[in-house]
């Protein structure tokens, strides 16, 4: 029964033969139409010859993507940059290679982190921008105003938004979220996070981000529930993974 409780945010589309139970309403749920390009650091990514919006992630460097391990689904991955309503995307770049952290494990699911080194460097402008990350050792403090963001879907097992959406959401104290999540949450590599709004489905990989900073990835959710009060949304803390990015993008 434990193994049922969580549930992948991009489930549905990694496993077809299952049925994706979460809740939500408008995208990021209970969220809002983003600024046109008020998010530049944002893409979308699909799967090559379909061209369907599989997850989120977004730029760390002109080259290199960072986003969610479990996104990885067998299948090339293409990255669209510079986008807001995705019907109307045409900034489309090919992955060079796929790195996901060497001890990622799907289940239970532990260092779900993984860089996207682009075919390509992307060229910045006011539409596509780097976001930054945390300085080594920073945390995040419990009750921080932060926000998420992403193209996920519009309601439980409905079509995904073509406009990105995001929500207000607050960080929880680790020990409040190990009583919520047992030992399928990681303090050491996890932060959770519960607001009026948050991540659902197709919304993995995309950032927590408080401030100006990329802080979490977006990891998983209750499978009953999305933005559950009572198993709240799970994202990787990046902060601990700095060295092994660094050490990537380096290479």
């Amino acid at each position: 029964m434990t193994i049922i409780i969580i549930s992948l945010l991009l489930l549905a589309s990694l496993l077809p033969h299952l049925t994706f139970t979460a809740h939500v309403n408008v995208g990021i749920v209970n969220g809002n139409e983003a600024e046109p390009n008020s998010r530049p650091y944002m893409v979308s990514l699909q799967t090559y010859g379909k061209r369907e919006h599989n997850c989120g992630g977004f730029l760390i460097s002109d080259e290199f993507v960072l986003t969610a391990a479990h996104c990885r689904n067998g299948y090339e991955i293409l990255v669209v940059v510079g986008a807001h309503d995705l019907r109307y995307s045409k900034s489309v770049i090919r992955v060079k290679s796929y790195i996901s952290h060497p001890d990622y494990i799907r289940r239970p699911i532990q260092n779900d982190i993984m860089l996207l080194r682009l075919e390509k460097k992307v060229k910045l402008n006011d539409k596509v921008r780097l976001i930054s990350l945390p300085k080594k050792g920073e945390g995040v403090k419990p009750g921080t105003l932060c926000s998420v963001a992403g193209w996920g879907r519009l309601w439980t097992n409905g079509s995904q938004s073509d406009r990105l959406m995001e929500a207000n959401t607050t960080t929880i104290n680790q020990t409040d979220c190990q009583g919520r999540w047992g030992s399928h949450f990681l303090a050491s590599q996890m932060i959770c996070a519960y607001g009026s709004g948050g991540s659902c489905s197709g919304d993995s990989g995309g950032p927590l981000v408080c401030g100006n900073t990329a802080v979490g990835v977006t990891s998983f959710v209750s499978p009953y529930l999305c933005n559950s009060p009572e198993h709240p949304n799970v994202y990787t803390k990046i902060s601990p993974y700095l060295q092994w990015i660094d050490e990537q993008m380096t290479c």
